[in-house]
């Protein structure tokens, strides 16, 4: 009658441990956590280890005591063991669940990142098991490690990269939705300053993030992509090895209508000098920009980082012949024909840059010609002129009536 009576205590305790009020005190109690310590033995019956790893996951939830279940000599040793080899889908799913809420406590979050074995048993739960809680508790586990500052090289540089990897692989191809999304969150979270650079060169990180934030069929899996695509992006360094590969991608992921932000990283690469040349013959980078400077589904502030992004890159000079095209033109147009209050520095933005562009004699005939180009420049000169006379002060120097008269001569 043993393993009954092994069983009915359980299941009692089980009762206890659903009861928010009783977790401390049982976590406190005399001998309780040596007790739950036994999970792991192969004397227990399955169903008598599920029963106990159901109650450790209760009480991993009181957060005033999970340093102390962390700090318990043997505990997590016995979850870890129940999460890596153990049999049974229920006990690997509630040891997973453990080690999620364990790992949201701030204060326990730097001494769990240390534990190499912790950390190996999350990266297996969060690609081979087969039931979809366990892996989704494993990322999130993994998404609540990399909140903490202290810990994000720790895990980006672990064992070779195995946690990028792991994350990178949840995000690509597991089913559940959830783990995808927790997957883009840990993402995000341990892209920093000191990780962005060897996040952009894990292989094929960059373009399952931009894949995935173009083909995910959940939005929300879309948008936490873009968000960490993005954060490594403005994080990284602009001498890096990748920056070529990091902006193609930025590129790609910007088809999606769930991606914010890219408009905003692409102006701030594009104030560097040094990458300004690199930066203007990434393949559709320019086509991007321009249709974000004049589309409707952009923001005012988007358009206006990408119209910024614009100028910013024609005062590279080797910039402004493959630049003056009918794309940016356009687009240099429409945007210096804006009319609203919320326009001006889009439109001043625009006129720098065909000012810019037009001190490329061999560019002057070619922008003459292009219709409407002249007329908007004509426009401009009459705004700057009433400007002028009405004593405004101006954010860019007045170059519309230079402007024009240039281009009207190379006609």
């Amino acid at each position: 009658y043993s393993k009954v009576s092994i069983i009915n205590i359980s299941k009692v305790l089980l009762y206890f441990s659903r009861v928010p009020e009783l977790r401390t005190t049982l976590v406190k109690h005399d001998g309780m956590l040596q007790t739950l310590c036994r999970v792991s033995t192969s004397q227990l019956e399955p169903d008598a280890r599920v029963l106990r790893m159901r109650i450790i996951a209760n009480l991993s939830n009181a957060e005033d005591v999970k340093h102390i279940m962390i700090d318990h000599s043997g505990l997590i040793e016995s979850v870890l063991k129940i999460a890596a080899l153990d049999l049974s889908e229920g006990a690997r799913e509630y040891a997973s669940a453990t080690l999620m809420d364990l790992a949201s406590s701030t204060n326990s979050q730097e001494s769990m990142a240390k534990n190499d074995k912790l950390l190996a048993t999350l990266v297996k739960l969060a690609v081979t098991d087969s039931k979809d809680e366990t892996r989704e508790y494993a990322v999130t586990a993994l998404q609540n490690l990399a909140f903490s500052k202290e810990n994000r090289t720790r895990l980006v540089e672990f064992s070779d990269g195995v946690v990028i990897e792991a994350l990178k692989k949840a995000l690509s191809t597991d089913s559940n939705d959830k783990s995808r999304r927790r997957a883009a969150g840990a993402l995000t979270n341990l892209a920093c300053e000191e990780t962005a650079d060897l996040m952009a060169g894990h292989e094929g990180l960059l373009h399952v993030l931009s894949r995935a934030a173009t083909h995910d069929k959940n939005s929300d899996v879309q948008k936490r992509s873009c968000l960490a695509l993005t954060k490594i992006a403005s994080s990284s360094s602009a001498d890096s090895d990748f920056f070529k590969v990091l902006v193609t991608a930025l590129v790609n992921a910007s088809s999606s209508e769930n991606c914010t932000g890219i408009p905003a990283v692409l102006r701030v690469k594009a104030r560097e000098a040094s990458v300004r040349e690199d930066m203007a013959r990434i393949p559709g980078l320019l086509d991007t920009l321009a249709e974000m400077s004049i589309s409707r589904k952009y923001s005012s502030k988007d358009k206006e980082n990408a119209m910024r992004a614009i100028m910013h890159l024609t005062n590279e000079t080797e910039n402004r012949k493959i630049m003056c095209n009918k794309v940016i033109l356009q687009a240099l147009i429409e945007a210096s024909n804006m009319d609203s209050a919320v326009s001006k520095e889009i439109r001043d933005s625009a006129i720098v840059a065909i000012e810019r562009l037009a001190t490329e004699v061999t560019n002057r005939q070619y922008m003459a010609r292009h219709e409407g180009l002249l007329v908007a420049v004509a426009k401009a000169t009459e705004r700057e002129s009433k400007s002028e006379l009405a004593g405004e002060k101006q954010s860019q120097p007045r170059l519309a009536k230079q402007l024009l008269l240039s281009l009207l001569l190379a006609m």
